[in-house]
């Protein structure tokens, strides 16, 4: 059993390198940008590949070597079901629909006269976005008609780049705030110079118009990752003057609800997700959620203080989640082996 694996530093791959020496496992670094890496994949019998949102040169590959490798027989991670609505909202509106998920009432658009014809007679305030991006970037809190008119007119006009300086300015004084990290808030001015490269690169969203529900009485989200048969999460503070969780940094390790676990743990199995994160707040006494991800940081996952088995049964204690990844493929490997 031999295990290829594309390391990027800071990503799970890190951990996936360090898994697989403390446990003696056969594996071997590739580099999945290399114009021969598919013959240079034969011999293994399975491919692990953490790309991320802002690398826009996996963007134009990644997927699609994945699963021309899993079409061939071979054991990838993330497979197809984990990883085709990776980066994009709208897919995973259609998903979650599909399976009857309980997500957020969410709405889209491809013709600007339909879009316009919604702004008149929805109710307010509602959540703008698109399809790609993380840590709430291009997320947008709209307040009334005439603010979800200038958004839809520029969805079916010129369009939103992946990058906005002033929102990632404004993000930057609030953590300057807490962090007094002078340097951090100099690079925010920068940015007002040159993008970042993946936002040079990436074009323009544009041609639709994306909008979700907005709920109120949430000064947290839910962060839950279903890895296989077990789970764990956190509680993430809503920013300071902000409405969004996502990417504000702050963790709270508190009991996260059964009825969330079980909803986790149902979608996972009812989708044949390897691996995926969720991001849930509450309506009321009703959990919705927000968005899916097969990536997610891991800087707030580490500090958890134990996880669930699919039995809702809590195991306190350390983890290593990015091993357990490894240790599903190494299970699919000899499943397929043995059948």
């Amino acid at each position: 059993m031999k295990i290829a694996i594309h390391h990027t530093p800071g990503t799970f791959s890190n951990r996936w390198i360090q898994h697989c020496q403390q446990h003696g496992i056969d594996y071997q670094i590739v580099n999945c940008f290399d114009q021969h890496i598919i013959p240079q994949l034969s011999g293994f019998d399975a491919l692990m590949w953490h790309y991320y949102h802002d690398d826009f040169k996996a963007s134009l590959c990644a997927k699609q070597l994945l699963f021309s490798l899993e079409q061939r027989g071979m054991v990838v991670f993330p497979n197809f079901y984990s990883n085709w609505h990776f980066d994009d909202k709208v897919g995973q509106k259609y998903l979650m629909e599909a399976f009857q998920a309980p997500l957020i009432p969410s709405y889209v658009f491809y013709d600007k006269q339909e879009a316009i014809g919604w702004a008149r007679t929805t109710t307010y305030p509602k959540v703008f976005k698109i399809r790609r991006g993380a840590a709430s970037a291009n997320v947008r809190l709209v307040r009334n008609y005439e603010e979800c008119i200038k958004l839809i007119n520029q969805a079916f006009g010129r369009g939103f780049g992946q990058f906005d300086p002033i929102e990632a300015f404004k993000d930057r004084i609030r953590n300057f705030r807490e962090s007094k990290d002078i340097m951090e808030l100099a690079k925010g001015v920068g940015r007002f110079f040159r993008k970042p490269d993946y936002a040079r690169k990436a074009g323009r969203d544009l041609g639709y118009a994306y909008f979700q529900d907005f709920i109120p009485g949430n000064d947290f989200d839910i962060r839950l990752i279903v890895i296989g048969n077990r789970a764990y999460g956190m509680k993430r503070k809503v920013r300071a003057g902000d409405f969004r969780a996502s990417g504000s940094g702050h963790f709270v390790y508190d009991d996260i609800g059964e009825d969330i676990l079980r909803i986790g743990f149902e979608v996972s199995k009812r989708m044949k997700l390897q691996c995926v994160a969720y991001d849930f707040v509450y309506h009321g006494d009703i959990p919705l959620i927000v968005e899916i991800s097969f990536g997610f940081g891991i800087k707030g996952s580490s500090k958890c203080k134990g996880y669930w088995d699919s039995d809702l049964v809590w195991h306190a204690g350390d983890f290593n989640p990015q091993g357990w990844m490894v240790d599903a493929v190494q299970d699919e490997i000899m499943r397929r082996k043995n059948s």
